[in-house]
């Protein structure tokens, strides 16, 4: 950036060299926030949004159909709130909206637009192209949260449906669109999701939450919703519901799960190189933070097994009481010594890298970099101290660089899962570093160094590309793999590697093979069915397990109680003999839990049993009306958006007292302070955000 105009770079080698095309946007300074749009797959279009001052009647956009090597500008008849969607299904439709509140639509790759609805607080797409949005009716988005009209359109805007009223907000994952929606009372929210696009609703079966509590997808697919209710008041914590296929009915899957309300940070990890494997962290009793993981969809939650070469801090009381706990989002959040969030990809099966401590509770103690080579069952230290990290090659080759303040011109990487680091002199001379850049997918062999020189106003930006494919030249043969059991745990038992009921095994490159995986790599498992065993089965509605029990039991809460609320329509939805399969779960005969039916009906006292008295409280659900007329996670929080998206996270706070961060460390503070420790500001809540106009904040991820 230089004199309010922004610098353009384009890059066809990995980031070797670049060449200046600032020419082709006529020197425009492109917006900071959502400046630069990347069109879905590999369709080479890309949008710059300019940050045009003045009182014109339009913002500007160039629009490059040939991966920027050409652009053209075009005048906009509105300026853009937030950055502008391409359409799944196809990438010339794009979806707008406007500083005004209005829904604009292009089908020619944004050269001309038209309005199609005012007053839109929150749109997306859908299936076969249809648009969900949210209008307001009176006042403003904002005002009328809690009261707005969740509406789709399925041609573009010619015709509208309103399918459903006193929106708070809405949001879609996965299979499943989910609507927050207020009570009667104008008091409670509950949750309500539909299959066929909103046509028809069902009432969640979650416990309804008030002003200042929250709803959170913190992931969806096809068969499952993981689901976080906030607890009444400000802990700082609530309970993790998993759904059954229809995202209807939960069961408890985690207590006390740390989730702010000041700014909406968790540490719920998808451990995306290994199947049905999650990590997170809850708040214990004594307000010390632990985490947690889960291999089966969160039908059970452990501590994760202590690193083998690594000792306990004086966190732990005892060493049965030792384990890894790992920093995510929250540590960040929280200014702790922390560059990286967990990291795992598909292609590089089985390797998990993470920042952790060992002992008791998580520390604030500058933090070491651990590796897991099968999806978190084992643990091992592989580098002290804080270090930002990638993975390339489908996980032949790992690079990491320190995390420092000082100039710096060495790289790390290692060839054998991280056991063996190496180091590589990238520069003549030290920079200060900024972030490691790969192609995403982890498949390339190159990886590029970012960092600049010098002090400002005369800092310049410098990048550096390691091009691994000269080191690792030679192409694997068959003898540099194996045939890696995932899940495995006990090789001896004829259900080693049982999981979701199946197991798999992958063809994995052996640590001691110095070759390149190449881009053609391919980690596709070979599948085999397993017996039913009572490990694939949850918890239903209203029971739970405990801690290190398989078999699951009525939740305190509800035993002997009426249910407050329950599924309206046919009576066997509500019969339960606390068990139900996991959705996706592939196992087949075996045994089957075994526990007389409970008629869950006899037990609800809701007012909105039946279909007619649902419709009644909330008409607009009803299938046939229709009126005139913007992330896998999705929250719900009075007055609060707030957003994790995957590669980019926007939030806008609420912030209720926030005494409870400085509580909640109290127990590591005494550590660190009695380890000698500094360095540990940031432990303080957070000031109070600024707060604007109502934006997009909830894309994809939090329904607020």
């Amino acid at each position: 950036m230089s004199f309010g105009q922004s610098k353009l770079y384009r890059s066809e080698d990995y980031g070797k060299t670049f060449q200046d095309i600032t020419g082709l946007i006529n020197n425009t300074f492109i917006r900071t926030e959502f400046g630069m749009a990347i069109g879905p797959e590999n369709s080479g279009k890309v949008i710059l949004t300019g940050d045009v001052s003045g009182g014109g009647r339009g913002g500007r956009i160039f629009r490059s159909w040939d991966f920027a090597r050409n652009f053209v500008p075009t005048e906009l008849p509105f300026h853009p709130l937030a950055q502008i969607s391409y359409s799944p299904q196809r990438a010339e439709r794009l979806l707008a909206l406007s500083t005004e509140n209005g829904l604009w639509i292009s089908t020619d790759f944004g050269e001309r637009w038209r309005e199609i609805h005012k007053s839109v607080c929150l749109a997306k797409w859908g299936g076969n192209d249809t648009i969900f949005f949210t209008t307001f009716l009176n006042n403003s988005c904002k005002a009328d949260l809690g009261f707005l009209e969740l509406k789709k359109t399925p041609d573009l805007g010619q015709s509208f449906r309103t399918i459903g009223s006193r929106i708070y907000s809405f949001g879609m994952g996965g299979r499943f669109l989910f609507a927050s929606v207020m009570t009667e009372q104008g008091t409670m929210r509950r949750i309500h999701v539909s299959l066929d696009q909103g046509d028809s609703w069902n009432m969640a079966q979650l416990p309804s939450v008030g002003h200042e509590q929250f709803y959170s997808i913190l992931a969806a697919n096809d068969d499952l919703v993981f689901m976080h209710v906030d607890e009444p008041g400000d802990t700082g914590f609530g309970t993790i519901y998993t759904s059954d296929e229809r995202g209807i009915l939960y069961s408890k899957s985690l207590e006390r799960h740390l989730y702010t309300t000041t700014g909406g940070e968790t540490d719920f990890t998808n451990v995306t190189s290994l199947r049905g494997t999650f990590i997170t962290s809850v708040l214990a009793e004594d307000n010390s933070i632990r985490s947690v993981i889960t291999f089966d969809r969160g039908g059970q939650w452990e501590p994760l097994r202590r690193p083998h070469n690594s000792p306990c801090d004086g966190t732990a009381p005892s060493g049965d009481q030792c384990s890894l706990h790992i920093h995510a989002s929250y540590s960040i959040s929280q200014k702790l010594n922390v560059p990286m969030a967990p990291l795992s990809e598909p292609s590089a099966v089985g390797i998990v890298l993470a920042h952790g401590s060992v002992g008791g509770a998580m520390s604030v103690m500058s933090p070491d970099v651990f590796v897991s080579d099968d999806g978190g069952y084992s643990w091992a230290r592989t580098l002290r101290g804080p270090h930002h990290y990638g993975i390339l090659d489908s996980g032949g080759l790992l690079v990491a660089i320190q995390h420092t303040n000082q100039p710096l011109n060495t790289l790390l990487f290692s060839p054998d899962e991280g056991q063996c680091w190496y180091s590589h002199t990238f520069s003549p001379e030290p920079l200060f570093f900024t972030g490691l850049a790969s192609e995403p997918g982890a498949r390339s062999s190159t990886v590029s160094v970012w960092g600049f020189r010098g002090a400002f106003p005369a800092r310049h930006w410098v990048s550096y590309t390691v091009d691994f494919g000269e080191l690792l030249s030679r192409t694997c043969e068959d003898k540099d793999y194996t045939i890696w059991l995932a899940h495995s745990s006990d090789p001896s038992a004829p259900s080693d590697g049982c999981v979701l009921g199946y197991k798999e095994q992958f063809r994995r490159l052996r640590k001691a093979s110095l070759c390149r995986n190449g881009r053609g790599f391919s980690a596709s498992p070979q599948r085999s069915v397993c017996p039913c065993t009572l490990q694939d089965f949850l918890c239903d509605f209203g029971y739970y397990r405990p801690e290190n029990q398989s078999e699951c039991v009525e939740q305190p809460e509800l035993k002997g109680h009426d249910l407050e609320f329950c599924l309206y329509g046919r009576r066997e939805l509500l019969r339960t003999s606390g068990y139900r399969k996991i959705p996706g779960d592939k196992c087949s005969g075996g045994e089957s839990p075994s526990r007389e039916e409970t008629d869950m009906k006899k037990k609800c006292t809701s007012d909105l049993l039946s279909p007619g008295q649902l419709l009644r409280a909330f008409p607009v659900f009803q299938q046939g009306s229709s009126g005139s007329s913007v992330p896998v996670a999705l929250a719900v929080v009075a007055a609060l958006v707030v957003v994790a998206v995957t590669g980019a996270v926007l939030v806008k706070r609420y912030v209720c007292g926030g005494r409870f961060l400085v509580h909640r460390y109290s127990v590591l503070r005494q550590h660190a302070e009695a380890s000698g420790a500094d360095g540990i500001e940031g432990l303080e809540p957070p000031p109070a955000p600024t707060k604007g106009g109502f934006h997009d904040d909830s894309d994809e991820d939090l329904l607020e």
